[in-house]
């Protein structure tokens, strides 16, 4: 950090299983990316590359090794795993992560239909060879899933295999976990979180507000996903207590100690 300052949560630290700030490139160039690491890459755990961006983005292979070389793995986005399965290319996916040393892998059946079983021996099979990341939810907002279903679903992933199962909001945040106003279904988190832990849970949050809820709710170490890349920095603020929103939920004055008193105290009315 650049200066200290005392009362802060205690975030964990890199290589991090709780607390992952997971970012949503949907085709930034080289530049940037030397650029988003020089700033920020100890707040970065890892970094989707957004659907089937990868396929049409020049220069992938320094791109990647710019994330790779900083420290931060990279994974291809879950439609282009479906675009592989659906073309029964799942095997050709597989020396596509080969080739560029990929070593996380999502399995997602946000769009396609993929039956339970299926997707469970899939998740499965890739376990052994990479760090699998599943998701679960509907892309499509008029498709509502029951809290019964999510909580037997994730369960069953993280039983075949996955690391993390990720909750469903798309880039927009108006999907999944959010109604298309982009509120959260509070009760459905409270039913999913009330029979799964949050760590084996990741977030998908890319609005700011839905950030700060995910945040009170669960804590600074709060796994988050699709957040955008210039989002990062605003996130570790948050996740800090160093942004209005959630300044006053990470510390608070000890009891009968008013503010006027600390602010005496430190000198800080002092007329010149």
């Amino acid at each position: 950090m650049s200066f200290s300052l005392k009362n802060l949560p205690e975030r964990s630290a890199k290589p991090r299983d709780e607390g992952i700030t997971l970012v949503l490139d949907k085709g930034y160039s080289i530049r940037q990316v030397e650029d988003l690491v020089e700033v920020c890459s100890g707040h970065i755990d890892i970094v989707k590359l957004g659907w089937g961006t990868s396929y049409v983005t020049q220069g992938l292979d320094e791109k990647i090794k710019v994330y790779q070389n900083a420290g931060i793995p990279v994974y291809f986005g879950g439609t282009l795993f479906e675009a592989y399965l659906m073309r029964n290319q799942l095997s050709d996916y597989r020396k596509l992560m080969e080739r560029y040393d990929i070593t996380h892998v999502e399995v997602s059946n946000g769009t396609i239909l993929l039956s339970d079983e299926k997707k469970q021996a899939i998740i499965k099979e890739l376990s052994n060879d990479y760090t699998v990341y599943s998701e679960v939810g509907s892309k499509n907002p008029n498709e509502i899933i029951p809290p019964y279903k999510w909580v037997r679903t994730i369960q069953q992933e993280l039983e075949a295999g996955s690391e993390k199962v990720i909750c469903e909001a798309r880039e927009s945040g108006t999907v999944g976990m959010f109604r298309p106003n982009g509120e959260i279904r509070s009760g459905l988190l409270e039913e999913i979180t009330d029979q799964i832990s949050p760590k084996h849970l990741l977030f998908e949050a890319p609005k700011k507000e839905q950030q700060v809820w995910f945040i009170r709710k669960y804590g600074s170490n709060v796994n988050l996903g699709n957040i955008q890349p210039e989002e990062v920095i605003p996130l570790e603020t948050l996740r800090l207590g160093l942004r209005g929103d959630t300044l006053l939920d990470f510390y608070s004055l000890e009891e009968g100690n008013e503010l006027d008193q600390v602010i005496e105290a430190n000198g800080m009315n002092d007329q010149e």
